[in-house]
């Protein structure tokens, strides 16, 4: 039987989504329901780009399950220092562990690894998406809003990134609409690939995900505003002045925030820097749920990987 894997959002179904929040909800209620879910399991958890977050919520998930989680750095690897291929590495731990998470540059490495693993393999996070950060975001909408479906939302800022990417998964798969407020121009918007993507997923299930320029326009009437870092992994450090001056309309700033809904939620997958995508008043106001997206991610993926390893 071939392993399920999670490389993208759009590799569930709408209603695989709710039954997966479904889970977590209880799961975050109940913990003890899955204790020994994953007793003498093992996950592997393969680094190229740092974490925090992914790291600590797959392998307190993993914890909390009886299983175990390996950290794996990419820098220590034989194929991380170009001396075994991917494929052979695919191969290889797929006779130690029972599931894998990469978290990898190039979205082909990812999928070269699944196709060569014989367990399944989750993204945990590339550069065409950041699935597990916004399953995790989803189940904090659907406490914050009543449901994790049918938002509307806007995102402000480089939307060139996989946190974009998977929130536009995420609008058709929920049938939800985002509005996506970037400079119209290709080193921040999103990538016409990826716009057709979307464009075929909102088709087949619903939603809209739109993008334009101007901020307002995106932020009216919207029950959320979500941002991302403007320096995120390797973008070179001598880009920062141009970057910073071409997005400054797109800071989320207090003033701005208010042209949401009045009880409009932020969100921000972190790392953050303040003042500079967002200003501190608002990732740190009351209407900021940040800190709730991050513990969301270890529910998330503890009813992910009871799905995907029949826990």
């Amino acid at each position: 039987m071939e392993p399920r894997h999670l490389l993208t959002l759009a590799d569930l179904a709408p209603d695989e989504i709710d039954d997966l929040l479904e889970r977590a909800r209880g799961l975050k209620a109940d913990p003890a329901t899955a204790a020994r879910a994953l007793y003498e399991r093992s996950l592997l958890m393969i680094f190229e780009a740092p974490s925090l977050r992914t790291r600590l919520s797959f392998e307190t998930a993993m914890t909390q399950l009886h299983g175990h989680a390996i950290n794996y750095y990419t820098v220590h690897s034989p194929w991380g220092v170009g001396k075994e291929s991917i494929e052979d590495v695919a191969r290889t731990v797929s006779r130690y562990c029972d599931a894998v998470t990469a978290r990898l540059y190039r979205h082909a490495d990812l999928v070269a690894l699944a196709e060569h693993a014989r367990v399944p393999v989750i993204n945990a996070m590339t550069d065409a998406g950041h699935p597990c950060q916004v399953l995790g975001d989803l189940l904090t909408l659907g406490e914050h809003l009543g449901d994790w479906r049918g938002w509307r939302m806007a995102y402000l800022g480089d939307a060139r990134n996989n946190v974009t990417y998977s929130l536009m998964r995420a609008a058709a798969l929920t049938r939800s609409d985002l509005a996506v407020a970037c400079p119209a121009d290709d080193r921040y918007a999103p990538a016409p690939e990826v716009r057709a993507e979307i464009d075929a997923l909102t088709a087949r299930h619903g939603g809209s995900v739109r993008v334009v320029s101007d901020p307002a326009d995106a932020l009216a009437g919207a029950e959320v505003v979500y941002t991302d870092s403007w320096m995120s992994y390797r973008v070179p450090e001598n880009e920062r002045e141009t970057r910073l001056r071409d997005l400054a309309s797109y800071r989320v700033r207090e003033a701005l925030f208010e042209r949401a809904a009045p009880a409009a939620k932020f969100l921000h997958c972190l790392p953050a820097s303040r003042e500079q995508e967002v200003e501190a008043g608002v990732i740190d106001g009351p209407r900021s749920l940040v800190f709730e997206q991050a513990e969301n991610r270890t529910h998330a993926q503890k009813a992910l990987l009871l799905e995907l390893l029949g826990g």
